[in-house]
């Protein structure tokens, strides 16, 4: 198993990890009617930009050359404060093992990587809204967990 962070070459299997990931958790059974061309364009260009950025990472777990497993993360710049070095933090999104590798240590490899170097950038902290099946993975990997962030849906 080889952990490391995503290249251009990975986008196709990264567009479609990503459109598995979302069929998969469709309660609704809507996004399975939708167009997989429109969102391999649109997620296709997200993916470059991310990649030519200094803003995103995206760390892979892979054997054989293909993607088993992924965790997004975005670094967001904090305000300086007076009278110390501000540091970015770390959103962590779009955590995704797929199937027949789930429950087999992988994602925690790759997510004991990120810490790694979470910890090696000084970064501040990382933050991830768990769904409730996966609080206990984070938890065991020395996350804690939080009361909800306020949020604002602007209409």
């Amino acid at each position: 198993m080889k952990i490391r962070l995503a290249e251009e070459k990975d986008i196709k299997q990264l567009v479609r990890m990503r459109w598995d990931f979302t069929i998969e958790h469709d309660e609704s059974n809507q996004v399975r009617y939708t167009s997989f061309d429109v969102f391999d364009k649109e997620c296709r260009e997200f993916l470059e930009n991310a990649l030519k950025s200094d803003r995103w990472f995206i760390w892979v777990a892979e054997e054989n050359e293909e993607i088993v497993s992924h965790i997004y993360i975005e670094l967001i710049q904090k305000v300086p404060r007076p009278g110390r070095v501000t540091y970015p933090f770390a959103y962590m999104t779009n955590v995704y093992t797929i199937q027949e590798y789930r429950n087999k240590g992988i994602g925690s490899r790759l997510l004991t990587t990120i810490n790694e170097w979470t910890k090696e950038n000084k970064y501040e902290f990382v933050i991830v809204w768990p769904s409730d099946d996966s609080i206990k993975y984070y938890k065991k990997n020395g996350y804690k967990h939080c009361t909800e962030p306020m949020e604002y849906f602007p209409s």
